[in-house]
């Protein structure tokens, strides 16, 4: 059955594996920096922040079909991550799990990798469009770009 609902902490692992992995597919491109997708970016150091922070959970919702394959998290009205594995995108889950945090949520902004074109695209379909303010990502060179609701 779909469904999408609040994470709980059986959900920790699953998460934390579609970040790490979605990370480094959509990232490393970009960043192009091994040291970060490969040693600083791993499942069980991230699984123990979602563990340690409960807010952080309180704030994360997940799409279940059969199990979990997308996951968002929000602060107020931003955005701050939207993942879906890479083995099920590209099947509607993305567009459930943003029509969710707008409809639902009250999401109305969030900031995207300036690089990372195939985002940016999938929030205009959405309704975001870009605001003009950018700044750059900590400890890099990249900068990212503030979308919000129409």
């Amino acid at each position: 059955m779909q469904e999408i609902r609040r994470a709980d902490k059986e959900d920790i692992s699953r998460i934390a594996e579609i970040l790490v992995f979605t990370k480094r597919v959509s990232y490393r491109p970009i960043f192009q920096n091994d040291q970060f997708s490969f040693i600083n970016l791993q499942v069980l150091p991230l699984a123990q922040e979602y563990q340690a922070d409960k807010d952080r959970l309180e704030r994360t919702w997940v799409f279940e079909d059969g199990f979990v394959k997308g996951m968002l998290e929000t602060e107020g009205e931003e955005l701050t991550k939207l993942y879906v594995d890479s083995f099920f995108q590209r099947m509607g889950i993305g567009a459930k799990l943003m029509d969710f945090a707008i409809s639902k949520l009250g999401v109305r902004f969030l900031w995207a990798l300036e690089k990372n074109t195939k985002a940016i695209v999938f929030y205009r379909a959405h309704g975001f469009g870009l605001t003009g303010e950018r700044i750059l990502e900590e400890g890099t060179p990249e900068y990212l770009v503030k979308m919000e609701r129409r």
